[in-house]
């Protein structure tokens, strides 16, 4: 499908306001709005990298969505288990993950309603509050892996038991909201911390050194063998296309200060694509330096019997072995530092769409706090049983099962933004087609 550039039928621009609830008026105050320049919104006159750099954010911010815990298990798992033969699959998922979002991007900017929103106003009301509760459980399930991740990070940093380090991901939300306070790019900034786990396995891929012509074989040429490949490759689309950051995306656009102009709006869509282009290529070197590590290691001719028996059941828990190579002794408090970033700075997305979601669907005045804290607690309580009855192994099985249902949630999302973002009447001569002519 292709991602139509076409002269928008220009709408009444809106913003965010402090409730989170999109409103027609824009207050700088709120979520730091970016003025643009009415010289630089002339056609004759080509935008500069100042006026892009403004449109920067959002598309980083969801692609934490695509780095997170339930990414590292099932990329984990798929390399040690069949090498570099499923990296088709994440190449396949990115490419479809940066259409589908695109799509969400270009609906926020052209109706100035998020996703949440406009299926709240163009449905009957028992699909509106199925929809809901779909997208309810679909934030509840990509939360998972993110409380778990970050219980085997603090388990590994501080010998933690697992049940105490998922209680105390609680309270990383409400550190998440103090930040907000100073804004969405105050926020968007963390996403930095992605960085830490992407140094540590970049730096142990150039020591491993895997086939670069395994790679491409396994990157461009489909294929399913081996035991499990088909749950391990339904896992990895849950764990890469997640139907949350739909309604994310579509909503944290509305935090920049559109152009009301044809011409403005354009500009927007198309900067907008060219950061998600990039943010989600650089999630997508992330995803295979992992599988390529794991499924290298793995395999080696000289692994060693100990080495070998942690591939034979390896996970996000004890995969810092992998990295032993470059990082030495400290391989262990380095990997769990990233897996620490990875886990806090993916949960800004779920707080956050999480937050969209229940303001779309039923405009619920609630306290921030509270609503969010409230979400939280509902992805904690699975967590914490499983951590308390099957412990860590149990645990990683949840991760695993978590990303499943991601898969199975994501046409519940899908259809919408296909539905809407292919009628006239929402978007005018900007709407999605499936040919273009001319």
């Amino acid at each position: 499908m292709a991602v139509m550039l076409h002269e928008p039928r220009v709408n009444h621009i809106s913003a965010i306001d402090r409730s989170g609830i999109a409103s027609p008026v824009i207050n700088s105050k709120d979520y730091n709005h970016q003025e643009i320049n009415p010289k630089k919104d002339n056609p004759q006159q080509p935008a500069g990298w100042r006026t892009f750099l403004s449109f920067v954010g959002p598309g980083f911010l969801v692609s934490l969505g695509y780095l997170d815990p339930g990414n590292f298990e099932t990329d984990l798992q798929a390399g040690a288990d069949h090498r570099y033969e499923l990296l088709w699959v994440i190449l396949i998922g990115l490419i479809f993950a940066l259409v589908i979002q695109s799509l969400a991007v270009n609906l926020g900017v052209c109706t100035g309603k998020h996703l949440s929103e406009i299926c709240k106003a163009e449905y009957p009301i028992f699909v509106k509050y199925c929809l809901w509760l779909l997208a309810e459980i679909a934030v509840i399930a990509a939360d998972i892996p993110e409380v778990i991740g970050t219980a085997f990070a603090l388990n590994i940093l501080f010998k933690l038991p697992l049940w105490v380090g998922v209680l105390l991901t609680g309270f990383s939300t409400l550190l998440f909201l103090g930040i907000q306070r100073y804004g969405v790019r105050k926020l968007e900034g963390i996403a930095v911390l992605v960085l830490v786990m992407a140094g540590c396995f970049f730096g142990e891929m150039s020591y491993v050194k895997p086939p670069a012509a395994d790679l491409l074989k396994g990157m461009f040429i489909p294929k399913l063998g081996g035991r499990g490949a088909t749950g391990d490759t339904i896992a990895l689309l849950g764990a890469l296309v997640m139907p949350h950051n739909l309604f994310l995306h579509s909503a944290l656009v509305l935090s920049r200060r559109i152009p009301n102009s044809v011409h403005g709006v354009n500009d927007a869509c198309r900067y907008f694509l060219i950061e998600s282009g990039f943010a989600l290529f650089v999630a997508f070197l992330i995803n295979v330096s992992i599988v390529a590590v794991s499924g290298t290691v793995c395999s080696g001719k000289n692994i060693s019997s100990d080495s070998l028996d942690r591939c034979n059941d390896l996970s996000v828990h004890s995969a810092s072995f992998l990295l032993r190579n470059v990082l030495g002794k400290s391989s262990s408090t380095l990997y769990a530092m990233a897996l620490l970033a990875s886990g806090q700075s993916s949960t800004i997305t779920g707080t956050y769409a999480g937050q969209f979601i229940m303001q779309g669907f039923l405009e619920l005045k609630m306290r921030k706090w509270l609503r969010n804290l409230i979400t939280r607690c509902i992805a904690i309580m699975p967590s914490l049983i499983v951590s308390i009855i099957g412990g860590s192994s149990g645990a990683e099985r949840l991760i695993i099962i978590a990303s499943m249902i991601l898969s199975f949630e994501l046409p519940f999302a899908l259809i919408p933004l296909l539905k809407f973002s292919s009628t006239t009447t929402k978007m005018g001569p900007h709407k999605n087609s499936m040919i273009e002519l001319g």
